[in-house]
């Protein structure tokens, strides 16, 4: 892997990862154009960048968790279902669902009709907006539950607790936030484990490609969450349900 793949890549990852747009499905298409091979040091790479795309959520929120406790006890909430069902359905995951381009296509649009449908509903509501620790943790634990659901590639892990939290009624900007967060125990313990599993393949890495994707997957989170932030105080989700539809379409007219 050249720099400017690494950089490509690192850019995707950072742009998506937050975005209710399934990261996977886009880093699969990018690595794809590039003629990357499916490799274990594709895998790690990907890992790696993740990393530096959950740093990015420290680096924003790092002063209202320290503040803040009540947020902790929410993401712990969030973060319950995930973790006892990934345990369980990680193997499956990795070896067999995240092979299936066909699979991310239609869970890509069929998370973008969820969206469309959920944001018809909501607009006949007025939400006033409310801060993140006035979520409950009866509503983080039922987005958490959404969560898991994000377990299949192409749904879009951020999507998924968008979704479930708009189904349940609450205001966009609140759980958009929440998402951010609940990303960093969920994404944490996900690359610990994918790192712990891909241990094999770290020593051939190429560091430099690895730490400038890192950098650019940085940065264009950093950029991404705090417009995402400002964008849904004013705005609804429906552009990126029509973009997920319409990637997805995409993806399947490429493959068959």
């Amino acid at each position: 892997m050249n720099y400017f793949q690494a950089i490509g890549l690192g850019l995707v990852e950072g742009i998506t990862e937050f975005l209710p747009i399934s990261s996977t499905g886009h880093l699969i298409i990018v690595s794809k154009l590039f003629g990357l091979p499916q490799t274990d040091s594709l895998k790690t790479f990907i890992i790696g960048v993740q990393f530096f795309a959950i740093l990015s959520i420290v680096a924003i929120y790092a002063r209202k968790l320290a503040k803040d406790f009540s947020i902790w006890k929410l993401m712990l909430a969030g973060f319950i279902p995930a973790a006892v069902v990934g345990l369980f359905l990680y193997p499956f995951i990795k070896g067999t669902l995240l092979s299936s381009i066909s699979l991310v296509a239609w869970a890509l649009i069929g998370g973008g009709v969820a969206m469309l449908v959920l944001e018809k509903r909501n607009s006949m509501k007025i939400t006033p907006n409310i801060p993140v620790s006035a979520l409950g943790a009866k509503n983080s634990f039922l987005i958490g539950l959404f969560q898991v659901i994000a377990m299949i590639p192409g749904v879009s892990r951020s999507g998924a607790t968008i979704l479930g939290g708009m189904s349940l009624g609450l205001p966009r900007a609140a759980v958009a936030e929440f998402s951010f967060l609940l990303a960093l125990p969920t994404m944490g313990a996900a690359t610990l484990l994918d790192v712990w599993e891909s241990r094999q393949a770290i020593p051939s890495l190429d560091w430099g490609p690895m730490l400038a994707g890192g950098l650019a997957a940085f940065v264009s989170a950093v950029l991404v969450v705090r417009w995402l932030v400002s964008y849904v105080q004013k705005n609804d989700f429906s552009i990126f349900g029509w973009y997920r539809i319409l990637v997805g379409v995409l993806m399947l007219i490429f493959i068959y």
